[in-house]
């Protein structure tokens, strides 16, 4: 991973980042857009990037935390959006930080599973799940690229992201498949399936 984000942070170039926020979060959110929070809740966006995901959470009245170790990103996060949301420099897959923190209603991981190889993967959704209060949500996007995958991304199979959630305690609530939103993307045939996972509403304890 920390290759993965020192590649990051050599390409966080105001071209880049114009991109980045150029995409609507409501058309990348499309299809899970009914499984979101109606009401005020906490909200922990992992692997924010430069915020455009949590700064739409917050103006939709929720509190949103960004989560990103890139400090290029939420530099420009900062300038962009200003204190609408809360900034948390930690990564995956140890979440480290955020542990800490008390749960959130929701947790999101946008474009950011296919950045974990599968031990990366066996060892953050427990960490995951430890973010989520119970009864909360989480919500992955996994990337499926037609091509090889490239340095620092793997393939992202859906069994195994459901797997893994079901033994951290979660339920599958949506599995949904859509279209790339970047266009450039589309058109070499990446596609993306979302995955709402509940978690069980007993605590550790199990109250």
């Amino acid at each position: 991973m920390n290759e993965v984000l020192a590649d990051y942070a050599a390409a966080a170039t105001p071209a880049l980042i114009a991109g980045y926020d150029a995409l609507t979060s409501a058309q990348i959110y499309a299809s899970v857009h009914d499984c979101l929070p109606r009401e005020p809740a906490r909200i922990a966006d992992i692997g924010a990037g430069t915020g455009r995901d949590a700064a739409w959470f917050a103006e939709q009245g929720h509190r949103v935390l960004a989560v990103e170790p890139v400090r290029a990103f939420r530099e420009a996060g900062i300038a962009l959006h200003g204190d609408r949301i809360a900034w948390l420099d930690d990564q995956l897959p140890d979440l480290a930080k955020l542990r800490t923190c008390e749960p959130f209603d929701l947790v999101t991981l946008c474009a950011v599973w296919h950045h974990l190889d599968a031990a990366g993967r066996a060892r953050t959704m427990p960490n995951l799940a430890r973010a989520t209060a119970p009864g909360g949500r989480l919500i992955l996007s996994l990337r499926h690229d037609p091509d090889p995958p490239g340095c620092g991304t793997f393939p992202a199979p859906p069994e195994e992201a459901i797997a893994l959630a079901r033994a951290a305690g979660f339920a599958l609530t949506r599995r949904a498949d859509a279209e790339s939103v970047h266009a450039e993307s589309r058109a070499k045939g990446v596609r993306w399936t979302w995955l709402v996972l509940t978690k069980s509403g007993r605590d550790s304890t199990g109250k």
